[in-house]
């Protein structure tokens, strides 16, 4: 797959001095089963606390739609959305839930998020 973090833009935190949740629900995302090839869809609720950036909406509603038609199971694409969005953001803490329509009789929710790590003291 290539490179969708292209596609990704981001605006300066307008208060990086404090911890604070940004909820963005995307309640239209559409990706294909790669084994039927059969549209899969899912409401994407990305939940964040920023560090120096912030990711803005349009570009991430595009990005969102660059995946429509790719053939990736679910539990990909939810890590996938996630491991984009921290290389490019370098949030604090970022957690992406994923609410697939339900398929089959069984209705799936993939939830995948990142800390970030924090720094060891050296004591001298």
């Amino acid at each position: 797959m290539k490179d969708k973090t292209k596609l990704l833009v981001t605006f300066p935190n307008p208060n990086p001095e404090r911890d604070y949740t940004i909820i963005h629900t995307a309640p239209e995302f559409t990706s294909l089963c790669p084994v039927t090839g059969q549209p899969d869809f899912a409401t994407i609720i990305l939940e964040y606390i920023p560090d120096k950036i912030c990711v803005e909406l349009k570009s991430y509603k595009f990005y969102l739609q660059s995946f429509r038609n790719d053939g990736i199971y679910f539990e990909a694409v939810t890590n996938r959305i996630l491991n984009d969005l921290v290389k490019t953001c370098k949030p604090r803490f970022m957690k992406i839930t994923a609410k697939f329509n339900t398929r089959g009789g069984i209705h799936s929710e993939i939830i995948a998020e990142q800390r970030r790590k924090k720094l060891k003291k050296k004591f001298v």
